[in-house]
Parts: structure tokens; sequence; C-alpha cells
């Protein structure tokens, strides 16, 4: 894709495209109470759903949302039916929240036809464009192929190196209150605070009503946060929304960045690793 972001009117446009495949990536906030989250049974016409929680993270793992391996990743893409060719639109139905976690993984597997479709679901249906009720996914298998580049994601311990390297900047998509360490963590047992060395930006910062901010308003964003040359390392609860930073540093230009995938929830569980507050 020309752009990690497509607009509601991109999409509609290209709904008759023999390779389009749109993936709805929604995923429970761990900040929701249990009554606050409501699926909605309609959905984008022609919608598969990728399960991040259950089927696209290592159920295996002590921590939430882990990277699957790459054969395992491969194995759940072509069961609902991705290709080689195909060109991923994903979306979900807060805005933009997981979707971008969607878009980073399948980049890290090497398949780069993937964009975040900007402003989610909430946008497509203000819009009054074609919807239909939430289906399984029962067509042909895929042949999509992972290829996993590991400079996408990182483990604690390249964090721990980053610390001191003033060429690597680590930033936090979580709240203030959790990066200070005034909030208690929603994951019990978790220590509070930050990762030392880190600046806090929030994800929503980068959003206006669930779209993001325009390229000149990240640019005015990142510019004071990651210097000239150096390349940045997100973090987040569990990394999800670290992804979020992820997207708008690549729409400002800036690359070679990665996330850490343990995110606060290894950190914070491991108490012979470093913490600031």
């Amino acid at each position: 894709m020309a752009s990690p972001l497509v607009t509601v009117d991109w999409l509609n446009q290209n709904l008759n495209n023999p390779n389009l495949v749109i993936i709805d990536a929604t995923m429970r906030k761990i900040t929701w109470e249990k009554n606050e989250f409501k699926n909605s049974n309609l959905q984008i016409i022609g919608t598969r759903f990728f399960d991040i929680k259950n089927t696209f993270s290592d159920t295996s793992s002590p921590f939430p949302n882990m990277m699957l391996s790459p054969d395992k990743f491969q194995e759940q893409a072509q069961k609902i039916g991705i290709n080689k060719e195909s060109k991923i639109v994903v979306y979900d139905t807060i805005g933009i929240y997981t979707s971008p976690r969607v878009w980073w993984m399948f980049k890290s597997m090497g398949h780069h036809n993937i964009a975040v479709l900007d402003g989610g679901f909430p946008e497509w249906n203000k819009r009054n464009f074609p919807k239909e009720n939430t289906s399984k996914y029962k067509g042909d298998l895929g042949n999509f192929i992972a290829d996993f580049n590991q400079n996408y994601f990182c483990d604690y311990k390249a964090v721990l190196n980053s610390i001191s390297d003033k060429k690597k900047t680590i930033i936090d998509a979580r709240s203030e209150d959790r990066f200070d360490g005034v909030k208690e963590e929603p994951r019990k047992g978790l220590r509070s605070g930050h990762i030392p060395n880190s600046r806090n930006l929030h994800y929503n910062d980068l959003l206006v009503e669930g779209n993001m901010k325009s390229k000149e308003e990240l640019i005015e964003i990142f510019n004071p946060i990651i210097a000239g040359g150096s390349s940045a390392t997100f973090s987040c609860g569990s990394g999800i929304t670290a992804c979020i930073l992820a997207l708008g540093a690549e729409i400002t230009g800036r690359k070679n960045n990665t996330v850490y995938d343990g995110s606060w929830t290894e950190w914070g569980s491991l108490h012979e690793l470093p913490i600031e507050n």
C-alpha cells in the first residue's frame, strides 16, 4: 500500500478489488469495565475477523498479546484466506485502537500490502457505507507465506540496553498517571511507574475522534521527542497501543522503529528490572 492509512472513501471505492481483504481486529480494552464493552453485530461488508487475543497471540506465554511464531501466524492467516497478493485493510470498532497492532504484525511477517482504516468502523458507519451482520469466514485457505523480520519487535533485554543509548528513544503510550506511577495498573501484580529514561506519549494524543491527526500535526508531536537520526522503541501496557505510536511515526516518515512486545506487563512483572516513577 502506498500509505499505512486509508480513508473510508478509498475503501468504499475499492470494495470490488479481487485482492482486497478487510479484517476486523477489535479487542476489548483492559481498562474498560466488563459492562462497557459492546461488540457490534455489524461489520463492514466482506469482513473477516482477526482474533488477536485468542488466535493471533502466543497463549502459552505468561504475558498477554505476545507475537505468534511465524509458522503459527502463517497457518492462522491462511485459515482466514490471506494470500501473498492480498491487499489488506484492517479496522476496529473503536476507531483506531487495535488495528495498528495487526498492521505492525503483518509488516513484521513480510507483508507490507496492508493499511489501517482511518476512523475504523465508527467512521464507516457514520458515512452509511455498506454493512452486514457479522459472520465467520468460510472461504478457501490462503497461500500467505510468513517472512519474519525480527527487527519489528524487541524483548526486555534489548530495551534494557537501550536505556543508556542516546541514539534510541523509548516512548511509552500509556496514560500519564500510569506512566508516573500514581495510578495503579489495571493488571494485578504489576509494579507502577515506567522504564528509566523513557518518554511518555499517550496514544490518544495522536488521535482526533478516532482518526489519526494530520501528518503535519504528527510531525509537531514527534519532533521534540525523537531526535533527528535516532530510532524509537515503543512500549505500552501489552504491545497494542504502542503500535498506534509506530503507525504515527511511520506516517511522519520515521522508519527503523521497534515495538517492545512484552511492554509494561512484562517489565512491571520482572522485579530485577529497574523502574522510575
